[in-house]
């Protein structure tokens, strides 16, 4: 966890570490709403793959340059 302080112009940053057992981070998955969730698993699976990371960008790059398709286009 990054703790930030912000102090006028100066920001101090303080890193804890702590242990967190996995059915206590299921068990606060269960319990987010469904956008908050859907945005936590995006994060989580974006920081454990760097493959991911670079799909999103390529796919961004494609949309800015207008390679898209419809729905229809794509599945027919």
């Amino acid at each position: 966890m990054l703790l930030t302080c912000h102090v006028g112009r100066l920001v101090l940053s303080t890193s804890v570490m702590m242990q967190v057992q996995p059915e206590t981070i299921i068990q606060a998955v269960k319990q987010m709403k469904k956008k908050q969730r859907d945005a936590f698993l995006e994060d989580l699976l974006a920081s454990t793959s760097p493959d991911y990371l670079v799909s999103i960008r390529e796919a961004r790059a494609q949309y800015k340059k207008g390679k898209v398709k419809t729905l229809k286009e794509a599945f027919g």
